[in-house]
């Protein structure tokens, strides 16, 4: 078995791997993940039948705990999407705050209409939205871009069932109510913060709105909305569910022990939530036809695909590194540092913004800190729950070229390469601080 500073080094070029093959020459991260994983086992003189258990445990109990939450929560994305639900949310916000206020209306849509859609999809879905208040409140394009596209990725990185967060759930063993309620706190600052810098920085760099359809125009396209609770109702609900289910799961048992409490557990479970939450979203599809349970829920498998597949080979690749000595060498190294939370966001950051995937980075990052979470003083339930919402704000830095979302932004925007550099990327390096900072003051509120 080797030992020694050779562990820190295969520890280094199996990084340096994953990013040169992800980044470089485009192999999928499934693929990339695996071949690292096995690497690692040989590398390190594992025994090769013990390679391939650990292959399987760790691809298979990942995914036991998380596939559901990331397909269910992939199908109501697609169904509010499709019913124009998102739109009635993004339209009851703006009808509260006032057109004159369009990047704040814009940005709060698109912090709780980001919840289960992912933040490129739902930048697609709510851009001709945007880009018609653009034109009726005379707003540069470069704030009104990043209005809506800062609180998507907020949510993206922090919030499950989004894959990043979902996956270093499945990782780590996190509580993802706790995740969820922590996280929609961390993000809440960092987008009101981002909106101001927008709106004092990006709005130095004009851009036109691109030309397209008048806000009655956008809504009058589905004849006619669902009502604001119903749109909210598929969100809001598991939400709320999966509130309770931690709760009552306390070990001061809040509920006691009995029926309510099992009741309470059971429909708290992210997997059983999120099924309700697929459910009760089917109460906005107004004309049945053979397409709603069998193209659109096809669609969002179709779409959850290759993030199950990352995660369970991202969860592979973390039970590796906790069966050889990489973590026991790397935890010891590791013990005087005293960096707390700060490695997990530097990691994360690191990574994203060498190769550019937000899930890539957490899930690589996350199986990185599966073995010297119990050195760092941070294996308790809440410390791995702050250690996933660190590696989110990490992956929040930077999103630029090889990001597909900046592309995203800046083509559906109107923006030139070198404004949205200016403005979009830039920007996100504030997302991703200011999330830190304010997880790091929360941490010391939870006792972290």
């Amino acid at each position: 078995m080797t030992e020694g500073p050779l562990l820190l080094i295969i520890l280094l070029l199996s990084v340096l791997f994953i990013v040169i093959m992800t980044s470089k020459l485009r192999v999928h991260p499934f693929l990339v993940l695996l071949l690292a994983a096995i690497g690692v086992g040989i590398s390190t003189g594992l025994p090769m039948p013990e390679i391939t258990g650990a292959l399987k445990s760790g691809f298979g109990n990942t995914l036991g705990g998380i596939g559901i939450v990331i397909i269910a929560g992939t199908i109501i994305g697609v169904i509010l999407e499709k019913t124009g639900a998102s739109l009635s949310m993004a339209n009851f916000i703006l009808r509260l705050v006032g057109k004159e206020r369009s990047p704040l209306a814009i940005s709060i849509a698109g912090y709780i209409v980001g919840i289960p859609i992912f933040c490129d999809s739902g930048f697609v879905v709510l851009s001709p939205l945007n880009n018609a208040l653009a034109r009726i409140s005379k707003t540069s394009m470069t704030v009104m871009a990043f209005a809506l596209a800062g609180p998507l990725y907020v949510i993206h990185c922090l919030i499950p069932p989004h894959p990043g967060p979902t996956a270093a759930a499945g990782v780590l063993g996190g509580d993802l109510g706790l995740i969820i309620f922590w996280g929609i706190i961390a993000g809440i600052p960092a987008v009101f913060i981002g909106l101001y810098w927008a709106l004092k920085f990006a709005s130095r760099y004009y851009a036109e709105p691109p030309s397209g359809e008048s806000f009655e125009e956008i809504v009058s396209r589905f004849k006619s909305l669902p009502s604001p609770a119903v749109s909210f109702a598929p969100i809001v609900i598991p939400i709320v569910l999966i509130g309770l289910g931690s709760f009552a799961s306390l070990d001061t048992q809040p509920f006691g022990t009995g029926r309510l409490q099992e009741i309470l557990a059971f429909l708290g479970d992210p997997g059983i939530a999120l099924l309700a939450g697929v459910f009760i979203s089917l109460i906005l599809v107004k004309k049945w036809n053979p397409d709603v349970l069998g193209e659109w829920t096809g669609q969002a498998i179709k779409s959850a695909g290759p993030i199950i597949a990352i995660t369970g080979a991202g969860g592979a690749f973390g039970y590796m590194l906790r069966v050889t000595p990489i973590g026991d060498y790397l935890g010891n190294a590791l013990l005087g540092w005293e960096t707390g939370l700060l490695l997990p966001f530097i990691l994360a950051a690191a990574l994203k913004t060498a190769q550019g995937s937000s899930t890539v980075s957490v899930i690589t990052t996350s199986s990185l800190m599966v073995p010297i979470l119990p050195q760092l003083g941070l294996d308790s339930t809440m410390g791995i729950v702050f250690v996933i919402l660190a590696m989110g704000a990490g992956s929040m830095v930077v999103s630029h070229a090889n990001d597909s979302y900046f592309w995203v932004v800046s083509k559906f925007s109107n923006l030139d390469v070198g404004t949205a550099y200016k403005t979009f990327s830039t920007g996100t390096i504030i997302l991703g601080v200011v999330t830190m900072i304010v997880l790091y003051l929360l941490s010391i509120v939870a006792g972290v």
